[in-house]
């Protein structure tokens, strides 16, 4: 892929403080690609992720904010838009996945997971989308998730927020694919913290590969999806696993 073809573009990823989300933001930065960088409430990790970003050469914006809560989506897109005029690529990659029986469940248990791994996913496409029509060019990857697919054993609200998300992506790509808008899903499998951390024997062992994956197999696939090459491809959900089933 050349380098900086994302020059001049401008990303939101939330979540980005660490793992997946740090690697994605940064793989971005090395396509040329300006971030607003995003964490609920430790802003060291965030800070660290966008300084690593600029020493890209690209300009990075710490955004915080809890992403299930729709006054700090708006304060985030209204301070993003005023900054850089558009986003032209959202990573929905914030998510809670507590464990908990669902009969000790409550309401609140509930809605703290799917308004941060689904609701948020609604609010921050009605924020960006208008300004990725007028450019007739967009991209919102969103995530999934294999174990959320299949079934979370001990959390339900994930496995369901992680569902609806599956069905947003889907029906959103069909309304704006003819605006030059891509809309897409990424299903990681096993995916260890960061690349110095060592492979889990035994999941490791239940993998066809062989291995973990590690934050970058993740940004790979992220940074194609942004990418002008990824402009055929929409309303998908691709899993990157090792070769286990979504």
């Amino acid at each position: 892929m050349t380098n900086h073809v994302l020059e001049g573009k401008t990303a939101f990823v939330s979540g980005s403080g660490q793992n997946i989300g740090r690697a994605v933001a940064l793989r971005l930065a090395a396509m040329g690609c300006n971030l607003i960088v995003n964490g609920s409430s430790d802003s060291a990790p965030v800070e660290e992720t966008a300084s690593l970003a600029e020493a890209e050469g690209v300009t990075a914006m710490v955004a915080m904010g809890d992403m299930g809560r729709a006054d700090a989506i708006d304060q985030i897109a209204t301070a993003a838009l005023s900054r850089f005029g558009r986003v032209d690529i959202v990573v929905n990659n914030a998510a809670r996945r507590p464990h908990k029986q669902f009969l000790e469940m409550t309401e609140e248990d509930w809605h703290s997971v799917v308004d941060v791994a689904l609701t948020a996913v609604f609010r921050t496409s009605r924020a960006f989308l208008p300004g990725m029509v007028d450019a007739g060019w967009g991209r919102i990857i969103n995530f999934a998730g294999m174990k959320a697919i299949r079934g979370y054993n001990h959390g339900a609200p994930i496995s369901a927020a992680k569902h609806g998300v599956w069905g947003v992506t889907k029906a959103l790509s069909t309304e704006f694919a003819s605006k030059g808008i891509t809309i897409n899903a990424i299903s990681p499998g096993q995916i260890r913290k960061d690349s110095a951390t060592a492979d889990d024997p035994a999941r490791a062992a239940s993998i066809p590969a062989g291995v973990m994956g590690q934050p970058d197999d993740i940004a790979s696939m992220a940074a194609y999806l942004a990418s002008p090459e990824a402009r055929f491809v929409t309303g998908q959900m691709i899993a990157v696993n090792g070769g286990e089933t979504t």
